[in-house]
């Protein structure tokens, strides 16, 4: 009996989801995943990475209008993964981090993967009934 409670106590120990895991997975969710939830958002970040841009020219890019455009950057940049600079009297935007587009890169890398895994397992039944 003691045996074993000292393993499920130890155990606990080493488990990677710790307080502090769970505070920053929170946090993540809320700050960053929360930011990404919309397409529009991460075509606009991607118009990001190639330059700074104006909401207008945002809006043009991703074929959305101007006030939509400029309630995506709002929420951007709420999450922190835009900032804003004034020119003159146009308000410019840019990417807070970069890291923010190798991110989702990684993530479409990941789905591009599953993807192809998808279409060669259903290669693979198709042919089995052929």
């Amino acid at each position: 009996m003691y045996v074993n409670t000292y393993i499920l106590v130890h155990m606990k120990e080493l488990s990677m989801v710790t307080p502090t895991l769970t505070n920053e997975v929170t946090q993540l969710h809320a700050n960053i995943c929360s930011g990404l939830a919309d397409p529009r958002r991460i075509l606009i970040l991607y118009v990001l990475a190639e330059k700074p841009h104006n909401v207008s020219d945002i809006a043009k890019e991703i074929n959305i209008s101007q006030p939509a455009a400029s309630r995506h950057l709002n929420l951007l940049r709420e999450r922190g993964l835009v900032s804003a600079k004034r020119e003159g009297q146009s308000v410019v935007y840019m990417l807070a981090d970069q890291r923010i587009i190798e991110a989702l890169d990684l993530l479409r890398s990941v789905l591009a993967d599953n993807l192809k895994s998808q279409a060669d397992l259903a290669d693979t039944a198709l042919k089995s009934f052929t």
